[in-house]
């Protein structure tokens, strides 16, 4: 098949939103369609990006924390419709009606959403105790600030919430239980809560004028600003505070690997090998139920920009390829989209090292319309 095309709006998609360096991967259900890259992992040392490239996944992260706690569902470990306070006692919201899991995961449960740009941390130092930054965060006055079953509210400390749900019902830190139950079935041994050794990391770049350089500085962790290049700012290394929000870093080819198992409503498949077109055989392994995970898919909470499921959301229209979920996982120095086409049995997964947000429809459209065998 000739992907010239493809990698020529790949490359275009990059140049038009002044994007560094970008990382693609397209899936089906039983394998690996087509992966690329374009630009530059770090403009300094001139490294290219590729699929192997790592990128902090942010926000994409909320998908993983929804089927972690949703697998304990399955298996009658958690019951996603009870109140919170049952498994963490001291957390209530104002008056009698109480969230349940499936409303954090939902962004339903009444929540407010601060704005996170502190909550980072060097990579190579410790992060913050997850529960104490919890407890930290709904301490403050109007921690809930929406009809708790209301509209959708996007928040990230309800995702805090979930995954001290989830360390509460295990027993255990929420990221070794998400490391045991589901990356390593999946097979993501370039993704973790840390950046995995030998790698080549992406770095963060932020588009601003020199001159305003030194006031975003100051509005970081002390450390966090690097050096400059070719009018970008660069970031040193860091990992996000609150792992159940937004902390998982790995590259484009783990992605969809998560992707797929969506795609395959909760069954693990593994490609037989890392190349493209390579098919995959049923592992046996369910991670979730069918009926779960398709469940999670059904987009019923209505938001101001995006209506909502528990770890999907979906833009108030849809694609002219058919119905679809996505999960944004942006943040400081990074912009990454993770997008399933059910319907179609395509998942596409994109992940840059800039801030900013960049068209992707016409590349996305050019890769659903493809002939692929």
């Amino acid at each position: 098949m000739d992907l010239t095309a493809v990698r020529a709006a790949l490359a275009d998609t990059a140049r038009r939103g002044r994007v560094p360096g970008m990382s693609l991967a397209v899936v089906s259900r039983d394998r690996v369609l087509h992966f690329d890259a374009t630009g530059y992992a770090d403009l300094a040392a001139l490294t290219p990006a590729t699929a192997e490239t790592v990128y902090p996944w942010f926000s994409m992260t909320k998908p993983v924390t929804a089927t972690a706690a949703l697998r304990l569902a399955d298996q009658g470990l958690l019951d996603v419709h009870a109140p919170v306070h049952e498994y963490l006692d001291w957390l209530r919201a104002p008056g009698s009606n109480q969230p349940t899991v499936w409303q954090l995961l939902a962004h339903s449960s009444g929540l407010g959403n601060p704005v996170p740009v502190k909550w980072i941390h060097p990579a190579d130092a410790p992060g913050p105790d997850q529960e104490h930054m919890l407890r930290k965060l709904i301490a403050r006055r109007h921690a809930f600030r929406y009809p708790v079953g209301g509209r959708g509210h996007y928040s990230n400390v309800g995702y805090l919430v979930a995954a001290q749900v989830i360390s509460q019902v295990t027993g255990e830190p929420f990221t070794s239980y998400v490391q045991r139950e589901i990356l390593t079935p999946l097979g993501m041994d370039s993704t973790g809560f840390s950046y995995p050794p030998g790698r080549t990391a992406a770095t963060g770049y932020v588009r601003i004028p020199r001159p305003l350089t030194p006031v975003l500085a100051r509005m970081l962790p002390p450390g966090t600003m690097g050096p400059r290049y070719d009018g970008f700012s660069s970031l040193n290394r860091f990992l996000v505070d609150g792992a159940g929000y937004g902390g998982l870093v790995g590259t484009v080819l783990d992605t969809a690997e998560f992707a797929r198992l969506h795609l395959n409503d909760g069954l693990a498949v593994r490609s037989g090998s890392a190349g493209p077109g390579s098919a995959g055989a049923l592992t046996g392994h369910a991670i979730l139920q069918e009926s779960t995970a398709r469940a999670m898919r059904d987009i019923h909470v209505k938001g101001k920009k995006f209506d909502h499921s528990a770890g999907w959301f979906r833009k108030h229209t849809k694609g002219p390829h058919g119905s679809y979920v996505e999960h944004f996982g942006t943040g400081l120095g990074f912009w990454n989209i993770m997008r399933l086409y059910p319907e179609r049995g395509r998942a596409i997964v994109l992940m840059s090292n800039s801030t900013t947000s960049y068209g992707y429809d016409a590349l996305f459209s050019l890769v659903l319309r493809m002939p692929w065998t």
